[in-house]
């Protein structure tokens, strides 16, 4: 990934509407959201939404599938992975991390 791409990310990201709604796609994964149940969840206004939508399809992390008079909005898993990979390249000082989740769960059993 170039630094370029994760910019771009991370600048559509930058904003708390976007995180918020990313979030929610990303949480439903595979199976999508419409812009009415992303409404219904959130409560943007429709007009804001759009927009918000758009800037995240631009930077490449939705992607977009129009069902009959729908659009299901998905997140755009390669993009997410290659985003963390690219964030951990170099972390650990070249060694294999251990998830701070996978610790903790470690040190209460």
């Amino acid at each position: 990934m170039k630094n370029t791409d994760a910019v771009l990310a991370f600048l559509a990201l930058g904003q708390e509407s976007r995180l918020n709604i990313f979030r929610l796609i990303v949480q439903r994964g595979d199976g999508g959201l419409t812009p009415s149940q992303i409404i219904e969840k959130l409560g943007i206004p429709n007009a804001t939404l759009s927009f918000h939508l758009k800037e995240l399809a631009q930077a490449d992390l939705l992607v977009v599938e129009r069902q009959s008079r729908n659009l299901i909005y998905r997140p755009n898993a390669k993009l997410v992975q290659d985003l963390s990979e690219f964030l951990l390249e170099n972390c650990c000082n070249g060694q294999v991390c251990v998830p701070v989740k996978v610790l903790k769960k470690a040190k209460s059993i």
